[in-house]
């Protein structure tokens, strides 16, 4: 069988024009401004304007990521268009792609298949520009530092402390460390220096928390970028940074809307990374979702130990909500590869290797049903190789856990495939019983919280923390950041910090390595394994296979 890409799928849609997309939502044309025929920002005025619907939220995590590919974007887009057709008003909320990604080997964040939002190729390549508008505030504040020592350092800052690096939308290892200001005393102070990847910086994060744009610029006031000789933090607000970065942002804050294939509204806006930071889209974008809608399908990044944890630690508790229902993203191909199978065998039955790798599963679901008590459905991204004995055993190891399982084939159908997932989604958020919690209490010591997430979340036996990160915490909580909520870096490969570790480890550590504050996104960092902020290109990037014609028509994008 001969299967068209993701690419030409999308090309072959025929889209409505963005406005009659809005009209669905009862969006006027004054709070719309267009970015050609088939995306647009919307004013975030039109709330105050409006009134809300306070849709349910429904949240779609995953198992642990694997080379197997789970689906859960494709996943959510198809269940989004779903309970359209079943006669709910439905908006998905999404993350934005970032380049470095989509030249790299991930791939974008368009879902795929006849589950996608288009125009796909516009969302993976610049899209409206919210990324590099991010980048620019985050580069502009980096130059202000600069320049404020260069020109007498009246904060005393210890250029030996600064904190804050620069940031590029590119995966380019060669930036990870650099010394700048070389070349003589008209060209800055020497130092060293680096970049991050723009979904890596605060500003990203900042950006995604803020609740309107006077929230965003007191965020981005609070950002630390360095500290001074008697080490007490420098702020972007005491460099007077954070006006002229959120006049960059003000445009970019406004969520960007766009249209799956089956005309569902979708909202896509930010992007931080969730193994470094909290893996959500904005939350102006949910919240204009929640608005205008009955239902809100979003996503959170990779497994349910990272995203869904996120999400509900961070992002909930800053905003007040909850989601309503969770969608656990699974795939038979995935789970044998928990269980031990090579990739070039992920096509052939094998129970007992499925065995193996259910555990995982069933962990994420543990987290999400009992340590946060949130009604969860199963979702089985089916691929045609799977056997009816392999989805048997899934659904009776997850009916133990009082999980239902729903097949989902929206890659292959579209919304007509995530119907019946789509059902049990409504059934839960009209009968399921929620006994919401969070992870940890707001007022728990730093040290408390690490260890209710890597003890409940992960299953670790205890935390290990490195000489360094012990003294990061004591001196973070001396100067009152001690009841931040906590954004774990992890590898998003395990359950543990150690992306060997497949399935679900038993008896395993988290070890700490350092610790540190986003006092402008409002939480604590905590990095544990080999966590990098700029990632390389692979040996051979998907740069290479994308490609555009005189008609200016791109092929190779997925």
């Amino acid at each position: 069988m001969t299967f068209k890409s993701d690419i030409e799928i999308a090309q072959e849609a025929t889209p409505l024009h963005i406005m009659r997309i809005a009209e669905k939502l009862g969006i006027e044309e004054e709070y719309v401004d267009f970015y050609g025929k088939y995306k647009a920002k919307i004013d975030y005025n039109v709330l105050k304007k409006t009134k809300s619907k306070q849709a349910k939220i429904v949240l779609v995590t995953a198992i642990t990521p694997t080379p197997a590919g789970e689906g859960k974007t494709t996943t959510t887009i198809g269940t989004a268009d779903a309970l359209s057709r079943l006669g709910k008003k439905t908006i998905v909320a999404l993350r934005e792609p970032s380049l470095g990604p989509v030249f790299g080997v991930k791939g974008g964040a368009a879902g795929g298949g006849y589950a996608q939002v288009i125009p796909m190729e516009d969302i993976n390549l610049h899209f409206t520009g919210d990324l590099h508008a991010v980048g620019a505030a985050n580069n502009l504040l980096a130059a202000m530092l600069d320049n404020h020592i260069q020109q007498g350092n009246l904060l005393d800052i210890d250029v030996r402390r600064i904190v804050w690096r620069r940031a590029l939308d590119m995966n380019d290892r060669q930036l990870r460390k650099i010394t700048s200001g070389l070349g003589g005393t008209g060209n800055g102070v020497p130092r060293e220096d680096g970049f991050d990847i723009t979904v890596a910086s605060e500003v990203m994060a900042a950006f995604c928390l803020s609740s309107n744009i006077m929230n965003l610029k007191e965020k981005l006031a609070k950002i630390i970028v360095a500290y001074n000789r008697s080490k007490q933090p420098v702020t972007a607000g005491q460099l007077n940074a954070h006006g002229a970065m959120a006049a960059l942002l003000k445009d970019a804050l406004k969520p960007n809307l766009v249209q799956t294939l089956e005309g569902t509204p979708a909202f896509i806006h930010g992007g931080p990374f969730a193994n470094i930071a909290h893996g959500c889209n904005s939350l102006m974008a949910t919240n204009m979702a929640r608005h205008f809608a009955d239902y809100v399908v979003t996503e959170a990044g990779f497994g349910a130990d990272l995203g869904a944890e996120k999400f509900i630690d961070i992002k909930c508790r800053q905003a007040g909500f909850k989601p309503d229902a969770v969608i656990i993203v699974a795939t038979v191909r995935a789970l044998k590869h928990h269980g031990g199978v090579a990739k070039a065998d992920y096509n052939k039955e094998n129970l007992e290797a499925l065995k193996k790798g259910l555990p995982n599963l069933l962990k994420h679901v543990e987290n999400i049903t009992q340590r946060f008590g949130l009604p969860a459905v199963v979702a089985i991204n089916k691929f045609p190789m799977d056997t009816d004995a392999e989805l048997k055993l899934v659904e009776e190891k997850c009916k133990e856990l009082g999980v239902n399982v729903a097949l989902s084939e929206v890659w292959e159908k579209g919304g007509e495939g995530g119907e019946a997932l789509a059902r049990e989604v409504i059934r839960l958020v009209e009968t399921g019983q929620s006994n919401f919690s969070f992870t940890y209490e707001d007022q728990a010591n730093i040290k408390d919280k690490i260890n209710a997430i890597s003890t409940k979340i992960y299953g670790a036996e205890s935390v290990i923390y490195s000489g360094k990160a012990d003294s990061e915490i004591d001196n973070l909580e001396k100067l009152g950041f001690g009841k931040l909520p906590i954004c774990m870096a992890k590898t998003q490969y395990s359950l543990s910090d150690d992306p060997k570790l497949f399935g679900k480890p038993e008896g395993f550590k988290i070890s700490v390595s350092t610790v540190s504050v986003s006092a402008g996104a409002g939480f604590i960092v905590v990095s544990t394994g080999d966590i990098m902020k700029m990632p390389g290109l692979p040996k051979v990037p998907s740069a290479e296979k994308i490609d555009v014609d005189e008609n200016g028509v791109i092929s190779g994008l997925f």
